[in-house]
């Protein structure tokens, strides 16, 4: 079977790997720049995922750039503690969670599919718009995807909610566990920090967030440099006993700007001998920490599903779970605390269990890992996507 995957992101080199391992070996990632290179700021990759790249081999290198997370946490804009909980091996998953450099991590992938594959394998300044000869066409070409507006041209750029994001990296003193991911704010307005280095110096991988009374920045420029000036001054009393929020921002190593879009549903992914994959198939907000989780598990589904006989069941699985989670990452997903506290003690507060009840904020905290199918006992449980050779 002839196979060409147009894209060489986290989505496309995740399917490399993954229907090489199913035995698939006439393949090819076709990426359009003529180098790649480690761009990007920090991500996270949630347990469901890890054990994807687990199943791949690829567990050590993964460990060796990234940072385990032990626990996510949310504060009000006050600095007041909302809900806490722990992350990874710490919370009972037989997987990690980790902070890691986008980058770093697609260059971890494309080494491996060079090793597995060979050098060819992987063809640079080829950008791939539409179907040829080979048997299938794999979209893994991002939110602004060719593949995606060949199947549906009357969509258009990606939707807009009015939300301007600036993510940065900057070196800075551990926080918290010193392997802590927070969240602060009030439902509009965001920060959110974790550690992506840590050893001798911390690199804090951030991002704000704030509504926009101006037009959209432009949406095709994900590299878009941001003012430090400008951003810092919409967190200035952002300041707290354990973490110094417009500190960290001044003193960024790199921060860019960009709007927050993610892109509607789909009524399907597959026609004919094409079929896509990641953000070309399901972009969503930047909530939850699951855009480069969702597509590896992509990745690891189609191959299981192809070495099977059945490129159906790819779409029949991951279709709807992932139009499920865009549309809760639409509404806040876990984030929703934080509006609920600011909604209900606008002020501050100084017991969160008569703003927002313990058993409400598991219950929000719970939903939306059985959604974004990382429950933890369910993940456990759940059989291996792995293809017996």
């Amino acid at each position: 079977m002839d196979i060409v995957i147009a894209g060489g992101g986290i989505g496309g080199l995740a399917a490399a790997l993954s229907l090489h391992a199913a035995g698939f070996e006439n393949l090819t990632v076709h990426e359009a720049v003529r180098e790649i290179r480690p761009l990007g700021v920090g991500i996270n990759l949630l347990p469901h995922a890890v054990r994807e790249l687990t199943e791949l081999g690829l567990a050590d290198r993964l460990a060796a750039i990234g940072v385990a997370t032990a626990e996510l946490a949310y504060f009000d804009r006050y600095g007041s503690a909302i809900w806490s909980e722990p992350r990874g091996l710490d919370a009972g998953y037989l997987w990690p969670q980790y902070s890691v450099h986008r980058g770093r991590l697609q260059m971890m992938l494309l080494d491996a599919v060079i090793e597995r594959l060979g050098p060819r394998s992987v063809v640079t300044g080829s950008r791939i718009t539409g179907p040829g000869a080979e048997d299938l066409l794999i979209g893994a070409d991002g939110i602004h995807s060719a593949i995606r507006a060949r199947l549906f041209p009357g969509e258009g750029p990606p939707p807009w909610n009015g939300l301007v994001l600036w993510r940065g990296t900057t070196y800075g003193a551990p926080f918290l566990t010193g392997r802590s991911m927070v969240m602060i704010g009030d439902g509009t307005q965001k920060f959110v920090a974790y550690p992506i280095e840590t050893g001798e110096r911390t690199l804090i991988n951030w991002i704000a967030e704030k509504p926009s009374g101006d037009a959209a920045p432009d949406r095709g420029d994900w590299n878009r440099p941001a003012d430090l000036a400008e951003v810092e001054k919409h967190f200035a009393d952002w300041r707290f006993d354990w973490l110094d929020v417009p500190g960290i921002i001044a003193g960024a190593e790199v921060a860019y700007e960009y709007p927050m879009v993610d892109r509607d549903p789909l009524p399907h992914w597959t026609e004919g001998n094409v079929t896509l994959l990641g953000d070309a198939a399901h972009a969503m907000y930047p909530i939850g920490s699951n855009g480069a989780s969702q597509a590896i598990i992509d990745a690891r589904v189609l191959a299981h599903s192809l070495a099977h006989g059945d490129l159906a069941a790819y779409e029949a699985t991951r279709r709807p779970a992932t139009t499920t989670l865009q549309l809760s990452n639409r509404r806040m997903g876990p984030e929703i605390v934080m509006r609920l506290a600011h909604e209900r003690a606008p002020g501050g507060f100084d017991d969160i269990e008569r703003v927002i009840p313990y058993a409400e904020r598991a219950e929000i905290a719970a939903s939306y890992k059985r959604t974004a199918g990382f429950d933890p006992a369910s993940l456990n449980g759940s059989p291996s996507w792995s293809v017996a050779r």
